[in-house]
């Protein structure tokens, strides 16, 4: 079996080395608790590895290599922690602390190149990126610059880890609602639809940016045909991909596509935006409602109502519509025209539709 030089004790004890709770560089011999060898320093252990004898010097060094690694690995998370706490600080200190994380987002090398630098830590670079955007996304407004910018920082943090879905999905939804700017939203998607392609929620944002920012709802059906057909997709998709190829620029389908990602989307901002969103297609479903009544009134008298009330009293409406944002609607006698007094444009995909383009 052989002896232990260091305790001179008859079994192989160094196989039993074990840390003390107190201290990670500090090492006891289980073998000699009882006679209050008491614990060894790190200088004592080493030492110690030398004089053991052959039998059990392999095992010793590997135990000492394995708690030297742990004790590396302990010291450089805090290292880590302590620059980023000191980068805050700092950042913190200046009054144009926010305008200072801003230019940090634009000032970073592209992810083709910040990746290979990271050693292997790309996951943990594309989390750390992703906390420091979200302090930038907590400004109540960011100017045109600051979202561009922040669409520099999205696709590095996409290229350093290309499956983070999430980051994918928040990027696009903010980058069409709050900053306006479909394109963007729209290449990040594509980017992360390419790189997740079972994640469904993608290509339906995609769908959504086509059919209302962008008026190209046969470009957005087409979108939404594949996120149904994504594995674990919701089960009224499908049903809404087939309106949506018939029915392009139908106002009730609109609201169907648009209750539906409301459900999905849990940012109050968001579904704030997309509930003023479903109002202005709600006039523009009654307006369709008050041109047909219209139109048919002028068809059996040859001329237009006086009001709009005399489509109520003449038996072609039931009622009058109430504008969804307590307006009015407007009717030109002369012209045959209604808009609303609120909203007196018409949305986009909509009026291509009344044109034919769509």
């Amino acid at each position: 079996m052989g002896i232990c030089r260091w305790y001179g004790c008859s079994r192989l004890c160094g196989r039993c080395l074990l840390v003390d709770s107190r201290s990670l560089l500090v090492i006891t011999c289980p073998a000699d608790w009882r006679q209050s060898a008491g614990p060894r320093t790190f200088s004592q252990v080493i030492f110690m590895s030398v004089t053991l004898s052959p039998e059990i010097r392999p095992h010793v060094f590997s135990k000492l290599f394995s708690y030297i690694r742990q004790g590396a690995i302990t010291l450089l998370i805090f290292g880590l922690l302590a620059l980023v706490t000191s980068l805050q600080q700092n950042l913190d200190r200046r009054s144009d602390g926010q305008v200072a994380k801003i230019e940090q987002l634009a000032q970073l090398p592209g992810g083709e190149y910040l990746k290979p630098a990271l050693l292997g830590y790309h996951h943990l670079g594309a989390d750390l990126l992703w906390l420091r955007l979200l302090q930038v996304w907590g400004k109540k407004k960011n100017t045109n610059n600051e979202y561009e910018w922040m669409y520099h920082a999205l696709d590095v943090i996409t290229t350093l880890d290309p499956r983070y879905a999430y980051a994918y999905y928040v990027g696009g939804v903010a980058l069409a609602n709050y900053a306006n700017r479909p394109d963007l939203s729209n290449s990040l998607l594509e980017k992360g639809h390419h790189s997740n392609p079972s994640e469904w929620n993608l290509p339906f944002l995609l769908g959504y940016n086509y059919y209302f920012a962008l008026g190209d709802a046969i470009k957005g059906a087409e979108y939404i045909g594949r996120a149904a057909r994504t594995p674990g997709a919701p089960d009224f998709l499908p049903g809404l991909a087939t309106r949506m190829h018939a029915e392009a620029g139908n106002p009730d389908v609109a609201l169907q596509f648009l209750e539906a990602l409301w459900k999905e989307n849990p940012d109050l901002v968001v579904r704030e935006k997309l509930e003023t969103r479903a109002k202005e297609v709600l006039i523009e479903r009654d307006l369709r409602i008050l041109e047909r009544a219209i139109a048919q009134y002028h068809n059996d008298h040859h001329a237009f109502p006086l009001s709009l009330t005399d489509l109520v009293s003449r038996k072609y409406l039931e009622r009058l519509p109430e504008e969804p944002f307590g307006g009015n609607y407007l009717f030109d006698a002369k012209t045959g025209r209604v808009t609303s007094s609120t909203h007196p444009t018409r949305l986009k995909v909509f009026r291509l539709d009344l044109e034919g383009g769509v």
